[in-house]
């Protein structure tokens, strides 16, 4: 599955050509061509890199799940893995859809691993914003790496209402404890994973705008340092939730012990209540003389003793908030 367009002088011409003719558009002056590939094989990867010229290790890379956001640089090129995120708003699970991009100074090419990665939305930014063509692979990179980031963004928002609601839950009295420790769990890992795609960005723009890369249209620089602020807002919102979701698990787990700590004390005064009675006609059980043996007043004053000790022992507990 491949998609490809090009530009001449930032207006765009055609689309859906071969592969087989990048290495002639691109030799062609005020050119700019983009290249999709959704899960290629090594043949196809070996098909682009002997068009651009690619590295091997950058081809390898690309043939490869699980890399790390970074960016390479190499001779005639650079390149460029990242993340696009999505959240399961039901189960609270983070999904991840991973991108290779090559970049020269008139191609843009990207590896797709899944074909979940939008790039329909890639697109629709390059095509809300045809004034921005002109400056070639510049603006082609651009709006790749806004829309991811924006993602991650989106991503954080979410997760930050999601442990609003949780924190509601928290101190709700109908709430299950259960509950509450598998969703902190599931968002605390959901967390863990944006921070392993979202920390690492921040290097790649930050060098993307560095002037001795020149990898950049200097026109271009104000648009990637919003880029770049985004990343750093998205970073700071990320770690800080991260404390917060731990936050919430220890509150938790001190909501849970002053809970047992009510229902101890509230256990305790009630066996300390029914002791009262069961001391006393334990003691009037024994088979020896004591005062109101074998008489009817004996039965009285053990009943009116039970009685006053127990009621005393309630309002005592009562009045210490025991029970």
């Amino acid at each position: 599955m491949t998609r490809t367009r090009l530009y001449r002088s930032g207006v765009l011409e055609v689309e859906d050509f071969p592969v087989e003719d990048i290495s002639e558009h691109i030799r062609q002056p005020g050119v700019t061509v983009w290249l999709d590939m959704c899960a290629p094989d090594a043949d196809d990867l070996a098909t682009i890199s002997g068009e651009l010229g690619l590295h091997r290790l950058a081809v390898e890379d690309a043939g490869q799940e699980r890399q790390r956001p970074k960016l390479d640089r190499y001779d005639t090129h650079l390149f460029i893995t990242a993340y696009a995120v999505v959240l399961n708003m039901i189960t609270g699970q983070l999904e991840t859809f991973e991108v290779a991009v090559f970049v020269t100074h008139n191609a843009l090419v990207t590896v797709r691993k899944s074909d979940q990665f939008d790039i329909d939305g890639v697109v629709a930014r390059w095509d809300a914003s045809p004034d921005l063509a002109k400056h070639g692979v510049s603006f082609l990179l651009h709006g790749l790496l806004d829309y991811v980031v924006d993602g991650h963004f989106t991503a954080v928002q979410i997760l930050d209402d999601e442990i609003e609601t949780l924190e509601d839950l928290l101190f709700d009295d109908k709430r299950s404890d259960l509950s509450v420790q598998r969703r902190s769990f599931e968002l605390r890992k959901s967390l863990v994973r944006l921070r392993r795609v979202v920390l690492p960005m921040r290097e790649v723009v930050n060098s993307l705008m560095r002037r001795d890369l020149s990898a950049l249209d200097q026109v271009m620089t104000p648009y990637y340092q919003d880029v770049y602020d985004h990343v750093l807002r998205a970073t700071e919102w990320t770690e800080s939730l991260r404390d917060l979701v731990t936050t919430v698990l220890e509150t938790n787990l001190t909501i849970q012990g002053n809970r047992l700590n009510v229902i101890t004390k509230k256990v305790t005064s009630w066996a300390a209540i029914i002791a009262v009675p069961t001391a006393i006609t334990g003691f009037y059980g024994q088979n020896v003389p004591y005062p109101g043996f074998g008489h009817e007043s004996g039965f009285y004053v053990s009943t009116i003793v039970m009685v006053v000790l127990s009621v005393g022992l309630y309002v005592l507990f009562r009045r210490c908030d025991w029970i």
